[in-house]
């Protein structure tokens, strides 16, 4: 019986040092806030950068739990043009009003997701990002939204000068 606790604990060991390890390699954490001494809920702040868009990031905060098997759907997102934007990024991403996934993250092992889709409005040249859960939680979807307009950048159109769909 000894011998059964002792391999638990090397396992449980190897797996708690294992999460540890992967989380530092797959960090684009930027900052953290400890809600309390007696509670394993923190705010993580991350960045990601637009795959297609490079020149927008993108940070999110949401609450982590380190014990539980699922974090609480809250997020707030925010984004800026942290560098060039140009009109053949623009034409390589999804134009349709659903957009794209542009980042997805497991906030719990009953699937739910945090995912942040962009969408493009080209009457008003912003792009939009929006971060939300993939599962209703307390009778709602919880969800957050930034934009980026493309004034001032390479990409910028008149919206005078773009052809409407009749």
């Amino acid at each position: 019986m000894l011998k059964k606790i002792k391999w638990f604990a090397i396992i449980a060991l190897s797996l708690l040092i294992l999460v540890f390890i992967l989380k530092q390699v797959f960090k684009d954490e930027v900052g953290n806030v400890s809600l309390g001494m007696f509670t394993t809920n923190d705010i993580k702040l991350n960045m990601m950068i637009d795959p297609i868009i490079t020149g927008v990031t993108c940070h999110v905060a949401s609450i982590e739990a380190d014990l539980s098997f699922s974090d609480p759907s809250d997020s707030a997102i925010s984004c800026r043009q942290t560098g060039e934007i140009t009109a053949e990024m623009i034409s390589q991403i999804d134009m349709s009003k659903s957009g794209e996934v542009v980042f997805k993250k497991s906030k719990s092992i009953f699937f739910k997701n945090m995912k942040i889709r962009r969408i493009f409005d080209v009457t008003n040249q912003t792009l939009m990002y929006v971060s939300y859960s993939t599962k209703e939680t307390s009778g709602s979807y919880k969800h957050s939204l930034s934009t980026v307009p493309l004034w001032g950048s390479k990409a910028y159109k008149n919206p005078l000068t773009i052809p409407t769909k009749n």
